[in-house]
């Protein structure tokens, strides 16, 4: 998801029905509090505390008590905590950081789930993360797949005369589209971008995906450093520029900070916002009284399979300093692995389930007709690799020197070089 992550409401009655039974872990004798960690976002806190109440409903003597941090506190508390020893029992990881954090983290029982057994539970991005050095430290709720999936205005796409819903067998007919869709006033300043992807997840999510699709890597062989100054990345960041040239979007005016896509695209002037579907959620609750109609795509690869890669997303750890390790593994084994509880987590979260019978089902079908469209791109998706500060790579090396090649601040070669450079820099 997005760096800063923004808070989402839902009804929290939506879950109470559905959570299934108790785990099946041995039952401690005599009480267990086991406090929880997580980050706040409304629809995933409520989520937590539907599937607390029903594990707590079935297992009488535990006590789980959830804490949220907004999300730059979290993270300052997991790294201030977790070297004293004083962290939660769980801790709610997004699993990328798994490579920063394992040392401190408990590995996953064999007899709660086996490293092929989650291989075979879960889809392969998701649950790549949470393996390091062949062993498995979590279990994965969400995909989170940045990468193609994109908010179309559907009142825009008729207002322009344009085909809905859209009929695109290449790039070349979103950027079609798209310039259809942008509008400028009478000074030439952009007021309605077409197809807005300059926001920081899509902008460095293509450009993975861009490399892999034409057949490169930004990983060296043995993933110990990067390589992005390579043919494959030239040529997509090639593409990019193309197609701001194109006129579908102004990215002074359009990027993270300005006009940023889920805000832009629920204010109206947006026809095609590129994000994640955890935006979703948060247009609904934070643009309610937004009337325009739309829909939730998926664009087509910029050549040959649609190859991407993600982000290991939100998922559930164990302390090993926690005294009620087994509890704790339950409790977590109830929410991840059980295909009706992480349904229903899902449903709460708008996010992409981690598992393929999660997402394929019935359920998750009529919640979020969308996730079916992804269906057909989701077993493409590969883990992003364990770099050595993901945040630091994707949002404070690769966003801003792409965003500066966007906006004619610096060229391809001055970017590419930069990027390798200060990427590289990060495993020293």
């Amino acid at each position: 998801m997005r760096r800063k992550l923004l808070v989402v409401i839902v009804l929290l009655s939506f879950l109470l029905g559905a959570c299934a039974g108790g785990g099946g872990g041995k039952e401690p004798a005599g009480p267990v509090v086991l406090r929880m960690w997580a980050h706040t976002n409304n629809a995933f806190i409520a989520g937590y505390e539907a599937l607390i109440t029903a594990y707590e409903a079935a297992h009488p003597n535990v006590d789980i008590q959830l804490e949220s941090f907004d999300y730059e506190l979290y993270l300052q508390t997991l790294q201030t905590a977790m070297p004293a020893g004083e962290e939660a029992d769980i801790l709610q990881l997004f699993g990328t950081w798994t490579s920063q954090y394992y040392e401190r983290l408990a590995p996953v029982p064999a007899e709660v789930m086996t490293i092929d057994q989650a291989k075979q539970t879960f889809y392969s991005a998701p649950v790549g993360g949470f393996i390091v050095n062949d062993v498995l430290y979590g279990m994965p709720q969400e995909f989170n797949c940045e990468y193609g999936g994109v908010l179309v205005n559907k009142t825009l796409y008729e207002a322009a005369g344009l085909t809905y819903p859209p009929q695109w067998s290449s790039m070349e007919d979103v950027i079609a589209d798209g310039k259809a869709l942008a509008k400028t006033d009478d000074a030439g300043m952009m007021t309605t971008a077409g197809f807005h992807f300059t926001s920081a997840d899509p902008t460095a999510f293509s450009f993975l995906a861009g490399i892999r699709q034409r057949g490169g890597d930004y990983w060296n062989a043995d993933q110990t450093g990067f390589t992005f100054n390579t043919p494959e990345a030239r040529a997509q960041l090639e593409w990019m520029v193309s197609a701001v040239q194109a006129g579908v979007v102004d990215p002074i005016v359009f990027n993270d900070s300005t006009n940023f896509v889920i805000d832009a695209f629920f204010q109206g002037v947006v026809g095609i916002g590129y994000i994640g579907t955890w935006a979703i959620a948060e247009g609904k609750a934070n643009f309610p009284d937004f009337a325009d109609e739309w829909d939730y795509f998926y664009l087509p690869p910029v050549q040959g399979d649609p190859v991407f890669v993600a982000d290991s997303g939100w998922g559930l750890t164990v302390s090993p300093n926690s005294k009620n390790q087994e509890t704790a593994w339950d409790f977590i084994k109830f929410v991840t692995a059980d295909e009706k509880n992480a349904a229903q987590f899902n449903i709460a979260s708008g996010t992409i389930p981690a598992m393929p019978a999660v997402a394929k089902s019935a359920e998750i079908a009529s919640a979020m007709p969308w996730v079916p469209k992804a269906l057909t791109i989701l077993p493409f998706g590969q883990y992003l690799g364990n770099m050595p500060d993901r945040d630091l790579v994707v949002y404070e090396i690769i966003y801003p020197h792409i965003l500066n090649v966007l906006q004619g601040v610096e060229t391809i070669d001055q970017a590419l070089e930069a990027i390798n450079t200060e990427a590289n820099s990060t495993f020293e």
